[in-house]
């Protein structure tokens, strides 16, 4: 979900970095080692900058960054890295403006709902002739490099690099499924309403599934459960984009939460709730399903010490198996005025921070010991049976000091799931689906089918006006 402010957690951050122009940068697949190449000299010292650096306040996400900058340039004395710790890693408005200025990093972050605007706005280097110097590119989720390709084709150019991905599932409390005599957690949405019966039967303030519908996150909620019940958001591209949710589909969403918070009354009665909100519900023990990705399992855990044996996840519920789910993420792409040798270089410290198991965000047994969780299923990067996807997974499990078991039904059901990336000009979209939600939330008497038209309407407006 790309939110108002963009803050990553974890290691999953970068730096900027310097190289030669004339290197070549090899890339050793699967490998670990500090430099993930040759030492950088040959043309004399290159700096360059990167956003997203970790800050002050996730004390042990930013030891690893700056230990991991040591490592680089001692490995490439000819690089020197210097990260922008400006945080959040993206405003909205600030970063149209550095954008239109052509003021952004060298390396800049980007949500995965960015790079279609950056790449219109030609402030973006095209990758594609550095390709072969990205490391595993071949074992990389082609759907998450397709996020930066011009026209989202994998014969279009790249922009970028994506570094993290996260796709929706159902996030579910282990204690109330037992309580509630639930085995297996439910794999459609009329199970999702039959258990949420069960989890409200327990007694008074007890609350069987909870939507959001504030913050733009009401319709990013929207999108996720269309395209879990085999539904799009939008057909087309450009100008002959249009809405493509109004119809059974969409108020089929519309409908199942109405029904379970008028009829069935186990959604509880406080709405208009954003992201972190159902994870401070859950961490009463009151709660027992949300749609959510990992990483609210692990601010779940961070703000709220809700222990991670409580706490399991499940694919998206759909209606047919397989089922589609919403995909997002994060990346870097690359400043337009970047030399070749910023280039090179800024994918060789993304090779080593990002892309290599063992090294960086793949670090695990250091993870581990600094006492950060291990073993929940993310970032997702690799094609599942790939080289690097086996090498990933195998040092993740030698560390593990979570339950992984309890996030197995949702890594293993990935494989299978159509993975959908958000719609264009998503944020304005999620904005006008909010109030479709929080209607259908909070008014008994809701015309539902009027709602989705509303909300429809806006959507073609916002994709007009972006071409």
């Amino acid at each position: 979900m790309n939110s108002t402010v963009r803050t990553r957690s974890g290691i999953r951050r970068t730096v900027a970095i310097a190289a030669a122009a004339a290197l070549a940068l090899p890339v050793a697949a699967c490998s670990s080692s500090s430099g993930s190449g040759t030492s950088n000299t040959a043309s004399g010292p290159v700096t360059i900058t990167v956003g997203c650096e970790p800050p002050t306040t996730q004390a042990a996400q930013r030891k690893f960054f700056l230990d991991d900058i040591t490592a680089f340039e001692k490995a490439n004395p000819g690089i020197t890295v210097k990260g922008d710790d400006a945080n959040p890693c993206e405003v909205p408005a600030k970063f149209t403006a550095q954008l239109a200025a052509g003021t952004e990093d060298n390396v800049f972050y980007t949500a995965f709902t960015d790079p279609a605007n950056v790449i219109a706005s030609g402030q973006a280097a095209d990758i594609q002739s550095y390709v072969k110097q990205i490391a595993n590119e071949s074992s990389i989720l082609p759907q998450l490099l397709n996020v930066y390709r011009n026209g989202d084709t994998a014969s279009g150019d790249l922009y970028g690099i994506p570094t993290s991905n996260y796709t929706e599932g159902l996030v579910y409390n282990t204690t109330l499924f037992q309580r509630a005599g639930i085995t297996t957690p439910p794999s459609t949405w009329a199970e999702v309403e039959t258990d949420a019966k069960k989890i409200s039967a327990l007694g008074p303030g007890y609350i069987g599934y909870v939507d959001l519908s504030a913050q733009n996150t009401g319709g990013w909620h929207f999108a996720a459960e269309v395209f879990s019940r085999g539904g799009q958001m939008v057909t087309g591209t450009g100008e002959n984009a249009k809405a493509a949710f109004d119809d059974s589909t969409g108020l089929a969403v519309l409908q199942a939460l109405h029904q379970m918070r008028f009829v069935d009354n186990d959604m509880g009665t406080k709405q208009g709730l954003a992201w972190s909100d159902p994870q401070q519900i859950m961490s009463t023990g009151k709660l027992g399903m949300y749609v959510g990705a990992p990483d609210t399992v692990t601010n779940m855990h961070a703000t709220y010490n809700t222990p991670y044996n409580n706490i399991a996840m499940a694919p998206l519920p759909g209606v047919t198996a397989p089922t589609a789910t919403l995909l997002g993420g994060d990346g870097y792409m690359f400043n337009k005025k970047d030399t070749p040798a910023q280039i090179e270089a800024g994918i060789k410290f993304i090779n080593f921070e990002f892309l290599t198991p063992n090294d960086g965000q793949f670090n695990y047994a250091r993870t581990a010991k600094a006492g950060q969780p291990v073993g929940l299923p993310e970032p997702d990067l690799f094609t599942a049976g790939s080289a690097a996807d086996q090498q990933a997974s195998a040092d993740e499990k030698a560390s593990a000091n979570v339950p992984s078991q309890n996030f197995t039904a949702y890594t293993d059901a990935l494989s299978s799931m159509q993975l959908l990336i958000e719609p264009p000009q998503a944020q304005a979209i999620y904005a006008q689906g909010d109030k479709a939600m929080y209607a259908a939330l909070t008014n008994p008497n809701a015309n539902l089918q009027q709602l989705l038209s509303t909300f429809a309407s806006a959507t073609n407006q916002i994709l007009e006006n972006q071409s």
